[in-house]
């Protein structure tokens, strides 16, 4: 942990700016808004996994009086889009629920009784469900034409492979060689759902002749607006996107699914629509997390000297190439650890589920998962403690790291060092009971964001963000405005406004928003130090460097004289106009972030079922703004990670059909199957932020699915390598052993 800042106002727990509107049903989300003359659609969604369509036929829909619209694959006017098959299928059904056509009517019950009547001819295709399928010899093509990209040697033959990737470093042949101890295993991790208790929805309004709108959760209204403007061969000033409150997203909601459609039935109607999914197209048509296969080979020496790591690694995209989570999961897999030869390969492989989207650090609890459990084993192998172990090989400033740069100054020792002297960590188990030890790395992005702050006559201040605020932004963006200003948190008032009315901004995931937003806030809050400087040293007739800037005062330091922010502000008429301070960055140096988990778990050996009992999150945070939400954002990661190691999966049969699309059976943890998660925040400060900032939403989904995958194992003393460890599961292996 680093030295204390002197911070008046960062470091501080305040409330929530959005917290009253929450808890008293205030806050208007996806689903709130109603329009005049507003209409209601539905999707009709395809009942097999993969099929040929052979013909639609909506006649009898058009015929009904309450049906405004109806809309299929040949209404999208950019059909040449890549995202344009996942809004309505073209020529095939690629996974169930994948969406065939729109219908809007007048009411909820019209559009969704109106879904009967379409008539779809499909032939009815075998479904390919897994990785080992779509790679096998003579596997049948979920598209004809899909080249494998990223080969040694260019292949002219389609297959299910959409991409190959590799990084390399070191020479491995020697670095095995160097090893007394080798361990190879491999690991299997399923579909799962990020589990936002909101589902998608939208409504929209198309107008000819102006700015088209639409209001949707989502983690980046730029990127709608970018995403459906392009399927639509919109310009992007005819269209205008508002972020409602968002009931969760974790990188779910980073897509478009169904706001194109709406809009194009709009134009159709000439009404406003309003489209919302229920609970089971959710799990079925929207982005899930991979599934993967992932082969890990590591060695070591007799004194816990790791001398190679080498890992092969299989992705499930789903029904369309470009999984999101290869690369994170290539780039971060051993990124924990300070080792010169390390070799990762990695495929991204087409089966016929829904195309998969971010889920909290895309791609990385998969691979860490696997590298975790593999270090887990090698350690007790060699008679190391597990955390001693990761001490002696751990990333530091300076390590090489596989992806590409060098890192600078990180926390993972320190966070370590916390683990190991923590209550739990010293702690004695009982029968049944094991603990889990886990590191997690996530790199961290920058990007483009965008800041306005405008000060008004009474000196109080709004600040404009263009990032949706999905885990505390706002409040985080108050403090630094008013550390930068030196006036008092509740001065400023921070939303998110519409496209229109604030430059571009990219979308709010990636660990990137309190950093790189967060930079634009202080820039824009150091533009209106500056003008503050100008229009008092005007006043006095002075020069700027004149003035001084201390505590929200401007002060005259060649003669006697001092002007409040709110006095400056209320003579801003005359001394120039209305004071705004802008922020138009693209962030560099997003630094990244380490974390360590501890799980204890207890398994009932006559049931298989499994309990934590006691769980300690360790991150490092560079600088926790508003510790109070890193700490909520530290037991978000590890009560999801924990509920992916446990119970969650997308179970198919043999058709390819979801059969567990509800919360009922597709079991997130509730409250009383958790304990009380103790967060320990570590600071070593990001040299590139200001304030010290790292992201700290992503890196804690990472730990928990070895931390608990080790301590199942460790409790029932059989090393269990798929997940999830699921009542049936364990008991199986119990019984099996």
């Amino acid at each position: 942990m680093s030295e204390a800042q002197d911070y008046k106002h960062i470091g501080q727990r305040t409330i929530r700016p959005d917290g009253y509107d929450k808890v008293t049903g205030r806050a208007n989300y996806a689903a709130d808004l109603a329009l005049p003359g507003m209409i209601w659609a539905k999707v009709l969604r395809s009942p097999h996994a993969h099929a040929r369509i052979v013909s639609i036929d909506i006649s009898k829909v058009e015929a009904l009086p309450d049906v405004m619209a109806v809309a299929t694959h040949a209404d999208i006017p950019n059909q040449a889009d890549p995202g344009a098959i996942n809004i309505l299928a073209k020529e095939k059904a690629l996974y169930h629920g994948h969406a065939i056509a729109g219908v809007a009517a007048k009411t909820e019950t019209a559009a969704e009784a109106a879904l009967a009547l379409i008539e779809v001819n499909y032939e009815v295709l075998p479904p390919i469900m897994s990785i080992e399928d779509a790679m096998a010899d003579g596997a049948a093509l979920i598209h004809e034409n899909l080249i494998t990209k990223g080969m040694a040697e260019q292949p002219t033959s389609p297959s299910n492979v959409s991409s190959r990737m590799e990084m390399n470093k070191g020479d491995m042949t020697a670095g095995f060689a160097e090893a007394d101890v080798i361990v190879e295993r491999e690991y299997r991790t399923p579909t799962v759902h990020q589990g936002y208790i909101e589902p998608h929805a939208c409504t929209v309004r198309f107008d000819e002749d102006g700015q088209s709108m639409i209001w949707c959760s989502t983690q980046g209204h730029f990127g709608v607006r970018a995403s459906t403007a392009g399927l639509l061969n919109l310009e992007q000033s005819k269209l205008k996107v508002i972020a409602s409150e968002i009931g969760g997203g974790f990188g779910g909601k980073t897509v478009v699914y169904l706001e194109p459609l709406a809009l194009i039935l709009s134009k159709k109607s000439g009404r406003p629509v309003k489209i919302q999914m229920d609970r089971d197209e959710v799990f079925k048509a929207s982005g899930p997390g991979s599934a993967t296969r992932i082969k890990v080979k590591i060695g070591a020496k007799k004194d816990g000297a790791i001398t190679a790591m080498e890992a092969h690694l299989y992705y499930e995209s789903g029904a369309f190439p470009g999984a999101a989570p290869l690369g994170p999961g290539c780039m971060t897999i051993f990124t924990p650890y300070d080792v010169p030869n390390q070799y990762v390969e990695g495929f991204d492989v087409v089966v016929n589920k829904a195309k998969v989207a971010a889920y909290r650090a895309p791609g990385a609890p998969q691979s860490e998962y696997a590298c975790e459990m593999l270090i887990n084993e090698l350690a007790d192998e060699l008679g190391i403690d597990p955390i001693d172990f990761r001490l002696q090989n751990a990333a530091k400033e300076d390590t090489q790291t596989l992806y590409g740069p060098k890192l600078k100054a990180v926390g993972l020792v320190e966070c370590l060092e916390a683990a190991k002297n923590s209550a739990q960590y010293k702690s004695a188990l009982e029968k049944n009971q094991g603990r889990g030890v886990a590191a997690g790395f996530w790199f961290n992005i920058g990007g483009v964001s965008s800041v306005i702050i405008n000060m008004n006559e009474d000196g109080t201040g709004t600040i404009l963000e263009g990032s949706p605020d999905i885990g505390g932004s706002r409040a985080s963006m108050q403090m630094m405005a008013a550390e930068e200003l030196q006036m008092p948190t509740d001065t400023f008032t921070a939303i998110i406004p519409d496209t229109a009315h604030i430059a571009h901004s990219d979308t709010t995931g990636g660990s990137r928003t309190t950093f790189a937003t967060g930079m634009a806030v202080v820039e824009a809050a150091a533009d209106i130090v500056t003008q503050f400087k100008e229009r008092a040293a005007a006043v006095w007739n002075v020069t700027p460097e004149q003035v001084e800037w201390k505590d929200g005062i401007a002060i005259n330091t060649s003669g006697d004289g001092e002007m409040t922010a709110a006095e400056i502000c209320a003579a801003a008429g005359r001394t120039g106009g209305q004071i705004t301070g802008l922020g138009n960055i693209n962030a560099r140096g997003a630094g990244p972030s380490f974390a360590v988990h501890i799980a204890d778990i207890e398994v009932d050996t006559d049931t298989g079922k499994s309990d934590v009992i006691r769980y300690t999150a360790i991150q490092d945070a560079g600088k926790a703004i508003h510790p109070g939400y890193v700490e909520g954002q530290y037991q978000g990661g590890a009560a999801q990670g924990i509920g992916w190691a446990l119970n969650e999966e997308y179970i198919f049969n043999k058709d390819g059909l979801m059969e567990n699309p509800g919360f009922l059976d597709y079991r997130i943890p509730l409250a009383s199957d958790l304990p009380m998660i103790e967060a320990i925040i570590v600071e070593v400060p990001n040299s590139f932020h200001p304030f010290g900032v790292r992201g700290v939403g992503e890196t804690g989904i990472i730990p928990p699915l070895a931390a608990c995958g080790t301590a199942v194992s460790q409790a029932i003393g059989i090393r269990m390598s798929e997940l999830p460890l699921s009542p049936p599961r364990v008991l199986k292996a119990i019984l099996e052993a």
